[in-house]
């Protein structure tokens, strides 16, 4: 439990949700390529470390699928109309060894925000892979970081996420790791965006 409450995500008890990363939304969410991007990078290294995905599309006959950069083609996409992952995610919700939800997506103010109420109030650690969530307006985008860790939340970025999984240079994996480490994730300019930055607010 000490684990739990420092926030150190285990590769055996996470999971990657990707929300909503949909082509509606390309061409009026902030940053939108750099955060696909990031995202597609976070769902890498987790099939590198075998830590299973899930993929949900907000009223995709509205929305359109989920854009073909994330590289998310072989994964399930689970329909919602609901704002929160959690509907569509109820069976892998239900694994008893699921301590850890990675979140990445879009909007960070509407369904990003309230999957990670929702998983909060499930009493799961909710990582927030900041860099790879966005909205229409940096302000809306910031306030809803801030609620988010506000709440409990542990707001983070694809990089340090996948070292907190690694934990050791010695890790089995860490080579095949180690190129999306080198190599800097696009910068979205959003990390300390809008009017209060990612930590605004008490």
């Amino acid at each position: 439990m000490a684990a739990a409450r420092l926030g150190w995500p285990r590769v055996g008890s996470s999971v990657l949700f990707l929300c909503d990363l949909q082509e509606q939304f390309r061409g009026s969410i902030v940053a939108f390529p750099q955060i696909v991007a990031v995202a597609a990078r976070m769902l890498q290294g987790c099939r590198i470390l075998g830590i299973p995905a899930l993929l949900t599309e907000q009223r995709p006959d509205v929305l359109g699928p989920t854009v073909p950069e994330l590289g998310a083609q072989d994964l399930p996409r689970l329909p919602k109309t609901a704002f929160s992952m959690a509907g569509a995610a109820a069976p892998v919700l239900r694994d008893p060894r699921l301590r850890h939800v990675l979140l990445c997506g879009i909007e960070a103010h509407a369904c990003v925000l309230q999957t990670a109420l929702d998983l909060l109030e499930r009493g799961l650690d909710v990582h927030v892979v900041a860099d790879a969530v966005s909205s229409r307006s940096q302000a809306e985008r910031a306030l809803a970081l801030s609620r988010m860790r506000q709440a409990g939340a542990y707001l983070s970025t694809c990089e340090s996420l996948l070292l907190l999984l690694l934990r050791d240079a010695a890790h089995p994996k860490f080579k095949q790791i180690l190129p999306m480490i080198k190599d800097p994730p696009p910068d979205t300019g959003l990390i300390l965006g809008g009017p209060l930055g990612v930590l605004g607010g008490p």
